[in-house]
């Protein structure tokens, strides 16, 4: 398949001056908005470590999102692609980050239940995954560990 190369905008708002701009450490809020022509202003913040709003979403947040969006959109991709009806799948998704001088995230775990069409095949239902992490635009641009833990039922309800 040829490359094709995308591209991406978005804007970054800090609202956090409460009046004394970044004159100490204490002074000022993390808060900011995430905003894109065509979509949902997104309220975001640093982590509660960080003197952030526990309200809004954070950067680590928001890549842990980023990574569990992405492995299931290829998923379901790649389900509908073998013949593979997916009728549900919430992934229960969650990273680890040291901090420091150069923190960083040293691993992602997703752990997506999945409810497949019953008389599909479970284990190449299960054997997709890793396939979809492969494919993963997200994950191919990391350098951690992400694992996928997935737990696959049958419905009769299509």
């Amino acid at each position: 398949m040829a490359q094709r190369e995308h591209h991406y905008r978005v804007n970054i708002e800090w609202v956090g001056n409460k009046g004394q701009g970044t004159e100490s450490y204490k002074a000022y809020s993390r808060d900011f908005t995430i905003s894109a022509l065509n979509k949902a202003e997104i309220s975001g913040s640093s982590d509660p470590a960080f003197l952030g709003d526990k309200s809004r979403w954070n950067p680590e947040d928001l890549l842990l999102a980023s990574v569990s969006a992405c492995h299931k959109l290829w998923y379901l991709h790649l389900c509908a692609e073998a013949g593979i009806s997916v009728c549900a799948y919430l992934d229960r998704a969650e990273g680890s980050m040291i901090d420091g001088d150069r923190g960083h995230f040293t691993r992602i775990t997703l752990r997506p239940e999945i409810v497949i069409r019953e008389g599909d095949d479970i284990q190449l239902a299960t054997d997709l995954h890793h396939q979809a992490h492969e494919q993963c635009f997200i994950a191919n641009s990391l350098n951690f560990p992400i694992e996928c833990q997935p737990v696959i039922s049958t419905s009769s309800e299509g």
